[in-house]
């Protein structure tokens, strides 16, 4: 079992999330964080005099799901196809992050591994 993390632009995350769906994976939640990467934030208009100043922190969405060795490939290029702003990507659209996962258990019924799921 994987647990992917995937960060991504806030207003991508309903094509991830009907992406993933589509491929079968319904099991996932997201919350809305700020950061910074190599994009090094944004340069933002104030005022009517044309100034702007740099915002170091990025909202983001970060999207976790876990997924059984059979569906990690299928959710990976899912989210990257839709989480891309364009056909070849921008900067800033984001990372995806993955770690193996030893147990995983269900705590209404008990259940474990890929039954938790």
């Amino acid at each position: 079992m994987f647990k992917i993390e995937a960060i991504v632009r806030p207003e991508r995350i309903s094509h991830v999330s009907n992406a993933l769906e589509k491929i079968g994976c319904g099991g996932f939640h997201y919350q809305n964080v700020t950061g910074q990467g190599k994009q090094q934030g944004v340069e933002i208009a104030t005022g009517r005099g044309g100034s702007t100043i740099n915002r170091s922190a990025v909202p983001k969405t970060l999207l976790t799901t876990v997924v059984t060795q059979d569906m990690k490939e299928k959710a990976i290029d899912a989210i990257i196809t839709a989480s891309r702003s364009s056909d070849n990507g921008e900067i800033g659209d984001g990372k995806i992050f993955i770690t193996q996962l030893t147990q995983v258990f269900r705590v209404r019924t008990g259940e474990e591994n890929e039954a938790a799921l």
